[in-house]
């Protein structure tokens, strides 16, 4: 039996970049946590990246509502960026003027930008917090450290001797040779 997961939408349409461009910070974000993708788009050097920061709030903001308006309970800290797509909107066609009275066409490209949000399920099995004090934990590591550690000075302090006493018997032997 499939669960049906919830998306988020959000859209920002006729941007006034070309959709490679778009692709290339949609590439960044695509699969990764909201906070995540908020920060990567806040910090990323591209034109169009608050723009996308901006859509990546408006979708989370969605998700807020229809969650408030449904009445049901939404972890924000559990969404993910499920979907970031830039689709091709319409082109503006312009022209340049080119030598000898001629003039050369180019189009300026749109895009549609399109950003998905859906919430992961915690694991079975995996523990997300947790539960003990952390006095008990803390008590508890001490002790399994210190029968290591113990047992890791004295296997150093047999092993260094022995290439010690190695070092230093040849010096003096050295040293007496020389005068």
């Amino acid at each position: 039996m499939a669960v049906e997961t919830r998306e988020y939408r959000a859209e920002a349409k006729f941007q006034r970049v070309s959709p490679q461009k778009a692709r290339l910070v949609l590439g960044l974000i695509r699969g990764r946590g909201v906070q995540d993708a908020m920060e990567t788009t806040a910090f990323a050097k591209k034109r169009i990246a608050p723009v996308i920061y901006k859509l990546l709030a408006s979708a989370v903001d969605n998700a807020k509502f229809i969650a408030s308006e449904e009445g049901f309970d939404l972890d924000v800290d559990n969404l993910y960026v499920k979907q970031a797509l830039a689709n091709d909107g319409p082109r503006m066609k312009r022209i340049r003027p080119a030598p000898m009275g001629r003039a050369f066409r180019y189009q300026r490209r749109l895009a549609h930008i399109v950003v998905s949000l859906a919430e992961r399920k915690p694991q079975d099995g995996l523990v997300t917090r947790v539960e003990e004090p952390a006095a008990a934990s803390a008590a508890a590591k001490p002790a399994k450290a210190k029968p290591a550690k113990a047992k890791a000075a004295k296997a150093s302090k047999s092993k260094v001797e022995p290439e010690a006493a190695k070092t230093e018997a040849p010096a003096p032997a050295a040293n007496a040779a020389k005068p």
